[in-house]
């Protein structure tokens, strides 16, 4: 039996967004300003017209519709079950189509290993108790040559003041809690975790954002959110 890396408690506390979670200016607002640059991010890395994606940590399919909307076939996959109910019920506003399924990493990567050409995984690591087991989860879901593309929060004090102090406690965009500081990751430390799972490491890039303007954009600043993209060798 595959055991999931997961925190129940972090599944509680995304399940509660559930229902705002198509909301632009609900709890999650920052997700919806940061999609259309993550969803450019691997658009310009990949070819999605007929390309076969896993969106792990899929949530209520933000980026799921993104890929799909460009042409991509997606399996988005989460452990929130009101959230993956949530997704499939918004496919009937947008008439696209998508697979969600309550599915952990370990599950899909076992069920169909190196199936898909591009695996993206937004915001989950950092929430998760083994960040190494969720990579390789991730490699193993890889084809020779696939892409993997993972966006999560350094461990810095711009981040700690950004995502934690700024976020959830003056600005209140996100609940309390949402973010732990001991569980972000340096790029160097995702890198170290990237190569042990036998990817190659292309690109890494800051994402900017400015909740007050909500614009959000690429960086080479890498000191609070980054997002990166690395290859399975062929």
């Amino acid at each position: 039996m595959t055991v999931a890396n997961v925190s129940p408690a972090e599944i509680a506390r995304f399940d509660q967004l559930a229902a705002r979670w198509w909301d632009p200016d609900g709890e999650s607002r920052p997700l919806h300003d940061l999609n259309p640059v993550r969803a450019g991010y691997v658009a310009a890395r990949v070819d999605l017209r007929g390309a076969k994606v896993a969106d792990v940590g899929c949530g209520g399919g933000l980026l799921s519709e993104a890929l799909a909307r460009a042409g991509a076939q997606v399996t988005g996959i989460d452990l929130g079950l009101k959230v993956i109910e949530i997704a499939r019920l918004h496919l009937h506003e947008s008439g696209l189509t998508v697979d969600y399924r309550k599915q952990s990493s370990a599950e899909l990567a076992e069920a169909e290993p190196a199936s898909f050409d591009a695996v993206c995984c937004m915001e989950l690591i950092e929430h998760v108790p083994d960040p190494a087991a969720l990579v390789r989860d991730l490699a193993a879901m890889l084809k020779p040559g696939g892409r993997l593309f993972l966006s999560t929060l350094n461990r810095t004090p711009a981040a700690f003041g950004a995502a934690i102090l700024g976020a959830e406690y003056l600005l209140r965009l996100l609940p309390r809690g949402t973010h732990h500081y001991a569980q972000f990751l340096k790029p160097s430390e995702l890198a170290r975790l990237l190569r042990h799972a036998g990817l190659e490491l292309e690109d890494v890039s800051g994402l900017g954002y400015n909740p007050l303007g909500r614009k959000a954009w690429l960086s080479r600043v890498t000191a609070i959110n980054y997002i990166l993209c690395a290859r399975k060798p062929a």
